[in-house]
């Protein structure tokens, strides 16, 4: 997520006297690709993961920028843990199962010799998470996360979460073309296209705080909120949160980094603030860092939500979907294969539609997902 906000970090918004005519700035000319370390040294049970990339220009053709380095776990009583290769960019270790008296952080030395540590930081205790429910308002589903700490030691709290959804194709294929033959044959239940699984993460800065009030206690802070209509939860729908306790100075950075990603775009709406974190560059001090590094043990809770459960409601299909029938074996036999054959009529003609309203690979996977119930 830190890849994608990194660039609001860097620039600087002029402030016009004036509303008559249109502002059309030019780009910003970074000066240089700056690192930018994403994720928690996990102190619990859970694995501990780093994301390392890059910042790219603003009309760059990719946003994928990952960094190859050497990535150690560090603890001031001289412990040290390596991080493996898990992809590009990727590095992972086991359950580290980290002394909550130490203090950690992270070193990194990139392939082109420069040397980064993060500050040395204290273990946070995450408490576990209450519940995750959702409630019908509006129209849609309003995803909500619920936390306390009996200790009143926590107070500033993090999530993120993960996704999953089970969604169909507007039509059902009983047909495909054999490539090889050009001919069309019935479609075995290996090659249906029909339903599938899709995922995604959450793309917003998610963080509340109790510090101004008497108890550590979160009563279904929000997370996310998905219409009626929408093909999430036209089958069965789940969500997977993660939960994490921040120290007051990783909240603050994490309020900047939300403001600067969230409330910019308007001539009234924030301006950029300086994105300060605790990640150095030791080789070149003058060099900045992108990010902010916790320990903490990490806490997850999965609902799933069936549509049988929500309010009856038809599902909006991202395309515009009709079946027409075919005028010629060639419309479906030859490439691009752009159109699919659904079934045949009761006098023999063809039906087809388009790939996007049969075939749902296209936005998905058949791939039952391991956790699916």
């Amino acid at each position: 997520m830190l890849r994608s906000c990194v660039l609001c970090c860097l620039s600087a918004l002029l402030l016009l006297p004036g509303c008559q005519s249109p502002y059309n700035p030019r780009p910003v000319a970074s000066p240089g690709s700056y690192l930018v370390v994403d994720g928690i040294i996990n102190s619990g049970s859970d694995s501990t993961i780093f994301k390392l990339s890059r910042t790219v220009k603003i009309n760059a053709k990719t946003t994928e920028n990952p960094v190859d380095a050497l990535v150690v776990v560090e603890s001031d009583a001289g412990g040290s843990w390596l991080l493996m290769p898990d992809g590009p960019g990727k590095y992972a270790s086991g359950p580290l199962n980290l002394p909550a008296s130490q203090n950690y952080r992270i070193r990194i030395t990139t392939n082109d010799g420069l040397v980064y540590l993060s500050d040395f930081v204290p273990v946070v205790s995450t408490p576990p998470i209450d519940s995750v429910g959702y409630f019908i308002k509006n129209s849609s589903v309003q995803l909500y996360v619920s936390t306390h700490d009996a200790t009143n030691k926590a107070r500033y709290y993090r999530w993120d979460y993960a996704e999953t959804w089970q969604f169909h194709s507007e039509y059902s294929s009983l047909l495909r073309v054999d490539t090889t033959t050009h001919q069309i044959v019935y479609r075995s239940p290996d090659r249906q296209i029909t339903s599938c699984f899709a995922n995604d993460v959450s793309p917003a800065v998610l963080l509340t705080s109790t510090a101004n009030l008497g108890t550590d206690i979160i009563d279904r802070n929000l997370l996310t909120s998905i219409p009626l209509t929408s093909e999430k939860i036209e089958t069965e729908y789940s969500i997977l949160v993660k939960q994490y306790a921040l120290t007051a100075d990783a909240f603050r950075f994490y309020t900047i980094l939300k403001k600067n990603t969230e409330e910019l775009g308007g001539i009234f709406g924030a301006l950029p603030s300086v994105q300060t974190g605790n990640i150095h560059c030791v080789s070149n001090p003058a060099i900045p860092v992108i990010g902010y590094i916790t320990a903490t043990n990490m806490e997850s809770k999965r609902i799933f939500i069936l549509n049988k459960d929500l309010p009856a409601t038809p599902t909006i299909y991202p395309y515009d979907c009709e079946i027409d029938t075919a005028k010629s074996l060639n419309d479906l036999i030859t490439p691009p294969y752009s159109y699919i054959p659904i079934s045949t009529t009761p006098k023999g003609d063809l039906l087809y539609s388009s790939r996007q309203c049969v075939d749902c690979t296209l936005r998905g996977t058949t791939q039952i997902p391991p956790f699916w119930r």
